[in-house]
């Protein structure tokens, strides 16, 4: 009797999930993760990006794009190429991220797909691991493209940490190694993960499942970061907390919006944009 309620409940959960107008979801995919402590072992190896790419030289004034839930798919690159006119037309955008799913399965075509056009940016692209780009059992495809999903980018006036919640738990040993490198950061700090903190209701359950894992990283980020951006849930939900904001960005693939991040000696400013048809 128990097993069953279970059960009921579980597929209750998933269909929420579903309607929640999240991720699309494949729901063999769903459960088809669970290499978390494998990935972060390729925490040094980087693939895609270049020791340059690793510590960008971004001045006192610059600008940042972030985007989330590309979902590339089947080579249909859902428009990303067009952020290249955007950047190109603007000398202070530095670097762009997406944060995570950046393709719809993970697929060897999509992944080179999104390499591709990234390369025509002009500047470097830092990508965030979803939950649709290590699922499906193509974290190896991710691993031999790009390799790291959690790593540290130092510029010469701003820091960067890129955390893995693919499956929608940080973990300890990621909390930690975030703790311990978060106390050498210079300049502004801004951290980058899929996976959301809070929701934009009670009908969004789309977030990290854990919820001391949200009270910790909390802590963590207090007095030591400026923003957190997330994606995921295909909203946009702004939350303030412990003196450090938290951004989820709308689902690009469907809306075509971006943020733009601009850090100027008064402070730092953001604007969503939606990028021309």
């Amino acid at each position: 009797m128990v097993k069953s309620i279970k059960l009921i409940i579980t597929v209750i959960l998933i269909c929420w999930v579903i309607m929640a107008g999240g991720c699309n979801i494949d729901l063999a995919g769903l459960i088809a993760s669970n290499d978390l402590g494998e990935r972060l072992k390729e925490r040094s190896n980087f693939v895609f990006l270049t020791e340059n790419d690793r510590t960008p030289q971004l001045g006192e004034e610059y600008s940042f794009i972030v985007l989330a839930d590309t979902h590339i798919e089947s080579g249909n690159s859902q428009g990303l190429e067009k952020l290249a006119g955007v950047i190109a037309a603007d000398n202070d955008i530095k670097f762009v991220i997406i944060t995570g799913d950046i393709t719809q399965y993970g697929s060897d075509k999509d992944i080179r797909l999104f390499l591709e056009i990234a390369g025509e940016f002009g500047v470097p692209c830092y990508p965030v691991a979803g939950n649709h780009d290590v699922y499906f059992g193509n974290w190896p495809v991710w691993k031999k493209y790009i390799g790291s999903t959690r790593y540290r980018i130092d510029g010469d006036s701003a820091t960067l940490f890129i955390l893995d919640t693919a499956n929608a738990f940080i973990g300890k040993d990621q909390l930690d190694w975030l703790e311990r490198e978060i106390k050498t950061a210079s300049g502004n700090v801004f951290v980058f993960t899929h996976s959301n903190l809070f929701t934009g209701g009670f009908a969004n359950v789309q977030q990290l499942s854990e919820s001391r894992e949200r009270a910790r990283l909390v802590s963590i980020l207090q007095g030591k970061c400026d923003i957190m951006f997330m994606g995921h849930s295909h909203k946009r939900v702004i939350k303030n907390t412990a003196g450090v904001k938290y951004i989820s960005i709308e689902d690009f693939y469907s809306t075509r919006y971006y943020c733009l991040v601009s850090v100027t000696k008064t402070g730092i400013k953001y604007d969503f944009i939606k990028l021309p048809n």
